[in-house]
């Protein structure tokens, strides 16, 4: 697979523009060879690859990635009614998701919340709705405190999950969790000392329409602990994955557009393109299998850069869209009723 490694910045207008409608149509034919007959996607068009990150773990991330992509860029995904069905097959009685297919325990606490996050997100993009409310789904994590044993990562899929249902967001929850996340940032603004949990908890508090605590200390460290290449890949591969996604909606978000900012973010978009095959598709690292969980968080990085022309930039519900990539920084989205 060869990396191609185009910096649009130094194209002329023409070339740029060129370039650019190559990446997108790149990728979307990219997305579009995933798609399944049952109206799943899967990880890749090569049948042998079993995924990464979260297509290795539920095939509700692939079908999700793909809606909220393509309603962000006004792609038609092909037999999307069957897309809706294949969603609509993964929710139990209670009104949660259970994946079908991948690597989690479909009853785990973690699995019931990513899927069931998935699977609202998902039909939304696709302008539908749960057959059966999942409104209530959520109350046990906060009935026996299951959100406290919960990985850091997961704080935003609460405020999502209801913004994406269109309901409001408990109040006692937004309570717990908010103390939870306030009381446990260090003095660089950090949650984990990762920046895969602060940008969970930057987007957290994007989501409630509400400024995140100690947000010039969280873009500080995060412009800090850039790499030379572009890219925020310091910790473990399997941790890192979508770190140079995370780093970017912080500084994107929190950091006012700053020259310093946006040269981070502009020298971030040329590290994921260092991530872009030759098959149309990105991995989460150069050199790495195409992934549509990589073109989601790659493709939504260069999104949130402005490397992408045809984005609407003016979607109400942005905000409902997977993690934030088509958010506008300053912008206040309907805030979350709180019950």
């Amino acid at each position: 697979m060869s990396r191609l490694n185009h910096d649009l910045r130094f194209l002329s207008s023409r070339e740029a523009i060129k370039k650019a409608m190559d990446l997108e149509m790149r990728t979307i034919e990219f997305v579009y060879r995933c798609l399944r007959e049952d109206g799943g996607y899967a990880p890749s068009p090569d049948a042998s690859y079993q995924g990464s990150s979260d297509t290795s773990l539920s095939d509700l991330a692939a079908v999700t990635y793909a809606a909220t992509l393509a309603k962000t860029m006004g792609w038609e995904l092909p037999r999307r009614e069957s897309s809706v069905e294949f969603i609509h097959r993964h929710q139990r009685p209670d009104g949660s998701f259970a994946n079908l297919e991948g690597k989690m325990d479909p009853t785990s606490k973690l699995a019931v919340l990513y899927n069931t996050v998935q699977g609202v997100v998902g039909l939304r993009a696709l302008g539908q709705r749960p057959r059966i409310d999942p409104f209530d789904v959520l109350d046990s994590f906060f009935s026996d405190g299951a959100f406290e044993k919960l990985p850091w990562y997961t704080t935003s899929f609460f405020p999502l999950f209801y913004a994406a249902l269109g309901r409001p967001y408990p109040m006692r929850y937004d309570q717990a969790l908010r103390e939870l996340q306030v009381g446990s940032q260090t003095a660089d603004g950090y949650l984990g000392d990762h920046v895969a949990s602060s940008f969970h908890m930057a987007h957290y508090f994007r989501l409630v329409g509400e400024n995140t605590p100690m947000a010039e200390q969280m873009v500080e460290r995060v412009l800090r602990d850039q790499k030379a290449d572009g890219g925020w890949n310091i910790k473990d591969p399997a941790w890192d994955v979508h770190a140079c996604f995370d780093a970017v909606f912080v500084l994107r978000q929190l950091g006012g557009g700053s020259e310093r900012v946006q040269k981070a973010i502009a020298k971030a978009a040329e590290w994921v393109l260092t991530c872009r095959n030759s098959d149309g598709g990105f991995g989460h690292y150069p050199g790495w299998h195409s992934d549509m969980d990589a073109v989601y968080f790659q493709f939504g990085t260069l999104i949130q850069a402005g490397w992408v022309p045809h984005v609407k930039r003016s979607l109400a519900d942005a905000h409902t869209l997977s993690w934030g990539h088509a958010m506008e920084p300053g912008k206040c989205y309907v805030p979350i009723e709180k019950s």
